[in-house]
């Protein structure tokens, strides 16, 4: 059984990555700079269905795992996918305390925990305000933090209807950790700590994408450790 998952795995995560590169031109190289272990929250804005399969399986060998809404077993083939990887349902609109536990054992057992802090997939490329569950999984888990973006992905479809392969390009920022105060993290603070990692998505973003964190003379660094 163990020996048939594997070879399950195997083959779908190849197969998907094969498909991800006769569908895009993907610029790769800065992965290079992705640790090569250890616990790490990787942080990115979220634009399409493109994102995840191409996150996945380009950052192999490296065992990764990341949120997925919990209706998403509701399609029989993606659930089976989803579960191949080992993604986490999570349930929408409410403190999911089996999805935190989950994520918080995943970056105990030296995985990677891939967040978009948006919360959902903008469509268009512009990043949204970031939502901070996110900051409690930092401060639990002393995890390090490494932005990781994508652009391009959203021409996907239509440059499919025009038979053209799309330039999906990969940015990866630098790495650090969450400094915490003493005493309460309230709202407040959260809600800061969650723009200050915004703004470092959106520093290694081009204009057009950084959307409500367009203006990076906002850009504070008073909660984050630069490692």
């Amino acid at each position: 059984m163990i020996l048939s998952m594997n070879l399950a795995y195997a083959v779908v995560t190849i197969s998907i990555k094969s498909l991800t590169r006769i569908l895009c031109n993907i610029d790769d190289t800065q992965l290079i700079n992705v640790p090569d272990h250890g616990p790490l929250i990787i942080v990115s804005n979220h634009i399409n269905f493109m994102d995840v399969p191409v996150m996945y399986t380009h950052l192999q060998p490296r065992t990764i795992t990341g949120f997925a809404k919990a209706e998403t077993w509701d399609n029989p083939a993606m659930g089976l996918l989803f579960d191949l990887w080992g993604a986490i349902p999570i349930q929408r609109g409410e403190a999911d305390t089996n999805a935190f536990r989950s994520a918080l054992e995943a970056l105990g057992d030296g995985k990677i925990l891939a967040i978009a802090p948006e919360g959902t997939r903008s469509g268009h490329g512009r990043l949204g305000p970031g939502l901070p569950g996110i900051i409690l999984l930092a401060h639990h888990s002393k995890a390090p933090i490494l932005p990781l973006v994508y652009y391009g992905g959203e021409r996907l479809r239509d440059n499919i209807n025009r038979f053209k392969r799309t330039d999906f390009h990969i940015r990866v920022g630098k790495l650090f950790k969450l400094q915490f105060p003493e005493g309460k993290l309230d709202r407040e603070i959260r809600n800061k700590m969650v723009d200050e990692i915004m703004y470092q998505i959106a520093e290694i973003l081009p204009e057009s994408y950084r959307g409500y964190y367009s203006e990076l003379s906002k850009l504070t660094t008073n909660y984050l450790n630069f490692v």
